[in-house]
């Protein structure tokens, strides 16, 4: 998948390399942790595995003209509030923020959402990151409640696809 200036892919075991170096970034590890090489190896198979048994899962995200790696994101099963929900997620590298990356990543998971059919999609993040949930408000998203996650406060926010 392609964007104005991405191209998208998605992950596999294949990527998992380049999901290791994307979380190297210390913009990156401020929100999910120091991964390791297994961890990153773990994880792609994971989302491999997500993609072939529910058609979504999290792309990597390469500048379309320069091959640079800017990030990931996508769509992913999420258990939220004990109910399974389509989930949409980004992260950018830091020298990335603030040029809307997160937000051309976000637009292109919520339009393979409207193909799916989905009526609603949510985004959730910690209380305290700001940037992320202007992303998601951004994206039409609505503040919906606080809820435990991973044993921190999340935001949880939600859109509807029926319009």
């Amino acid at each position: 998948m392609q964007t104005e200036r991405l191209r998208l892919t998605p992950i596999g075991p294949h990527l998992a390399d380049e999901l290791y170096r994307l979380h190297l970034d210390s913009g990156i590890a401020r929100w999910y942790g120091g991964w390791t090489r297994a961890d990153a190896e773990a994880r792609a198979a994971e989302i491999g595995r997500s993609w072939q048994r529910d058609g979504v899962g999290k792309w990597l995200a390469h500048h379309r003209e320069s091959g640079e790696l800017i990030g990931r994101g996508g769509l992913s099963y999420q258990d939220v509030d004990g109910v399974r929900r389509l989930e949409i997620g980004w992260a950018v590298r830091e020298a990335h923020w603030g040029s809307g990356y997160a937000t051309e990543i976000g637009l292109a998971g919520l339009a393979r959402a409207r193909e799916l059919g989905a009526a609603v999609v949510v985004a959730f993040t910690e209380v305290h990151n700001v940037r992320s949930r202007a992303v998601m408000e951004r994206l039409g998203f609505a503040y919906c409640h606080d809820f435990p996650h991973r044993g921190e406060p999340f935001a949880l926010y939600a859109i509807s696809l029926d319009t």
